[in-house]
């Protein structure tokens, strides 16, 4: 019996994204983000979120997609891995699905391009093609810069 893992959904680009939900802190509307001198092209500044300092990355900006500007829709997923918090700008994220392990599939040869490397597997949920995210990818690649 395999079992099912718990993740959050979010949208990014068109794209429907899943993330662990084991990472996951908490979610929040973006409100005041404070741009920081010399941070990489992704990391659009710091948010304050429950007492603490968060850095914010734009997962757009991340993956090599248009930026656009916040609107209602658009979430700071706040996810922790390690000793690092960081809070991961998306369009939209509202959804909490269960992806049983046995349905997600590792990412596709062709996809070892720059946001390949971020994709932990691929699942099709409900219909339609899920990425995966690979927390530790994506944070761990942001403090190499």
């Amino acid at each position: 019996m395999a079992t099912a893992e718990p993740y959050v959904l979010f949208e990014l680009a068109g794209t429907a994204y899943a993330i662990p939900s084991a990472v996951v802190q908490r979610m929040e509307m973006v409100e005041q983000v404070t741009p920081v001198p010399n941070a990489p092209a992704f990391v659009d500044g710091v948010v304050f979120s429950r007492g603490q300092v968060v850095p914010a990355m734009s997962l757009r900006g991340r993956f090599g997609f248009p930026r656009r500007g916040y609107d209602a829709a658009t979430r700071l997923i706040v996810v922790a891995h390690g000793d690092r918090t960081v809070g991961l700008i998306v369009d939209s994220a509202r959804e909490f699905v269960t992806i049983p392990a046995d349905a997600v599939r590792p990412p596709p040869e062709g996809m070892a391009g720059t946001s390949g490397n971020y994709l932990g597997g691929i699942a099709t949920v409900g219909g339609r093609v899920v990425l995966i995210l690979s927390v530790a990818e994506v944070l761990g690649h942001a403090s190499a810069h």
